[in-house]
């Protein structure tokens, strides 16, 4: 006999009152111990038995997500989506399943958290009426994959998995215990039968995935959603896939008549781009295979508040704080006195370290009221004050150049540039 915690699934050889693992109050609770396997010994295979036979994948017939897949989905895959809530989650995925019922796959949405009456009312707007999608409201795991197992389909949604709830698991739906268990036999009905399944994944505060670190380790492909609710776009990345690429990310544009991919992202992240006011440059960032310009704008004003504000999206702060240090060490710009503001155009969200010079141009531009025109820039900058090259300078090139980017400011050839030479370059103090 062991005794089980009913949050998060913690054994314990003793009982006790609260658990020693995630510090629930409430007691343990008695549970027979597991059973070891028993049966035949498996065999194991050598490796050069194996062949390295291709993939058959199921094509989605939206280009963005195939791209992001890897080139379809693949039958017995798991995959995980996440994103904030009301990003757009269950209407992508809903036009996925239209998208596939139109290519002759049969398509069940199991809805955990809606009633079939509001994912019809989506449907209908979406124009999405093929009986190829199948509707299932049901929180019961059991009794979903039971429907699933009658009704044959090629991909199982089910949205989301903190709704759902296993019945002989003793706790609530959205606890450790439950996500673990629930989605442990959703990946059990996936590989035994070789019906992909897509699951809905809630976030936290901090903006990562809810639920056990073993929920992302389960699956195969785990995808999130993100977007800037102001604009309407949606970029999709892969933070995981085993079947293809990672970091590859498709950029939809939110619509009354749902998510509308955007086959050019640059030239929609610069459609309003105003290259004379200062504080404002051009960033090509590579995500996966793709170069995507987008703007980033700097506002450096004066205040008489101590300490003075600083406010970041799109980019991460301790980057930003880094940065303004090396301006006054290096370049003599102070900005202990001035609030500081910067933003990436369109929601899109920067984590290459390639973006810190067009960050460190942007604040120095609008610092000293100087605009730096049609310039687009990239490398990351050091603490001694040197500006580095980074990878894909090329492709970054070639893109600047395609959206007709007159200037460009960057280390090239592999030489390393002092953060006053880049200033120069870019029209902003005399060389």
């Amino acid at each position: 006999m062991t005794y089980l915690c009913a949050a998060c699934g913690h054994r314990s050889a003793r009982w006790m009152g609260f658990c020693p693992s995630c510090g629930s109050p409430e007691p343990l609770t008695e549970s027979e111990a597991p059973r070891r396997l028993s049966g035949p010994v498996p065999e194991a295979v050598p490796v050069s038995r194996l062949r390295d036979d291709p993939v058959e994948r199921m094509e989605t017939g939206i280009g963005e997500l195939d791209r992001v897949l890897g080139g379809g989905i693949v039958p017995g895959a798991v995959i995980l989506v996440g994103g904030e809530p009301g990003v757009g989650k269950s209407t992508l995925l809903l036009q996925l399943a239209g998208s596939m019922a139109e290519g002759g796959r049969r398509v069940l949405v199991a809805t955990a958290e809606e009633s079939a009456a509001q994912v019809g009312l989506r449907a209908a707007r979406l124009g999405v009426d093929r009986e190829e999608v199948l509707l299932l409201a049901e929180d019961d795991v059991d009794r979903t994959l039971a429907a699933a197992e009658a009704a044959k389909p090629d991909l199982v949604v089910v949205d989301s998995i903190q709704a759902m709830a296993a019945a002989d698991v003793a706790s609530a739906p959205g606890s450790v215990s439950q996500v673990r268990e629930t989605a442990a036999r959703l990946v059990r009905f996936a590989k035994d039968r070789g019906v992909a399944v897509i699951i809905v994944g809630h976030v936290t505060k901090e903006g990562g995935l809810a639920g056990p670190k073993l929920l992302e380790h389960l699956v195969d492909v785990v995808m999130y959603l993100e977007g800037d609710a102001d604009r309407g776009f949606r970029a999709l990345r892969s933070l995981k896939n085993r079947f293809g690429a990672t970091h590859v990310v498709a950029l939809f544009d939110m619509r009354s008549e749902g998510l509308v991919e955007v086959e050019d992202p640059s030239a929609a992240f610069l459609s309003d781009w105003q290259s004379t006011v200062p504080g404002t440059v051009v960033f090509p960032a590579v995500e996966g295979r793709r170069s995507v310009l987008v703007e980033i704008q700097a506002l450096v004003a004066p205040t008489r508040i101590t300490p003075p504000r600083r406010s970041v999206r799109g980019v991460e702060a301790a980057r930003v704080h880094q940065l303004l240090a090396i301006i006054d060490r290096h370049a003599r710009l102070a900005t202990f006195d001035q609030e500081v503001f910067v933003n990436v155009v369109g929601g899109w969200r920067l984590v290459e370290p390639a973006c810190d010079l067009p960050v460190l141009l942007a604040l120095a531009s609008s610092l000293l009221d100087v605009p730096l025109g049609s310039t687009a820039a990239w490398g990351e900058v050091g603490l001694a004050g040197e500006v580095r090259p980074v990878p894909f300078s090329v492709r970054r090139r070639e893109e600047a150049t395609r959206l007709g980017v007159e200037r460009i400011v960057a280390p090239t050839d592999g030489r390393t540039l002092r953060v006053g030479d880049v200033l120069a370059m870019a029209g902003l103090v005399e060389g």
